[in-house]
């Protein structure tokens, strides 16, 4: 099934692969919050067990240098969209409370980022993510 949104993770290509995925994992929870139409109904088995509710569409993960995820926070607020970010301080802090501290701390231009998701139309999000390249 084709979508006319993209849901899109950029991350910074030099990190752990346990930063990767916590990155990605909180990124795509801001996502989720700003837009709860994005989330389907909630699932269950055939013995009636219930679980929690996901994204309705896929969520593409890419990568890229600092460079390219500057350019690609650059574009996306020059376009308009709401994006989350995370950024290297954060591996520092240990609660939503520094985690705001932390990237408030920082002007725009100098935020040492390490992942944003975002979601928008698909040709949007496509020439946001311009020079990144699917996450292997």
């Amino acid at each position: 099934m084709k979508f006319d949104t993209k849901i899109a993770v950029l991350l910074r290509d030099d990190l752990a692969t346990w930063q990767r995925l916590n990155v990605t994992a909180f990124l795509v929870s801001g996502v989720a919050a700003n837009d709860p139409a994005l989330i389907g109904e909630p699932y269950a088995d055939a013995d009636g067990t219930a679980y929690l509710p996901m994204f309705r569409q896929p969520v593409m993960v890419y990568a890229g240098d600092a460079v390219v995820l500057t350019q690609a926070h650059e574009r996306a607020l020059e376009r308009g969209l709401a994006i989350t970010v995370f950024t290297e301080e954060l591996f520092k802090t240990g609660d939503d409370v520094d985690n705001r501290a932390a990237v408030a701390a920082v002007p725009r231009a100098e935020l040492n980022l390490v992942g944003i998701a975002l979601h928008g139309p698909r040709s949007v999000v496509d020439k946001i993510c311009k020079g990144a390249a699917l996450h292997p």
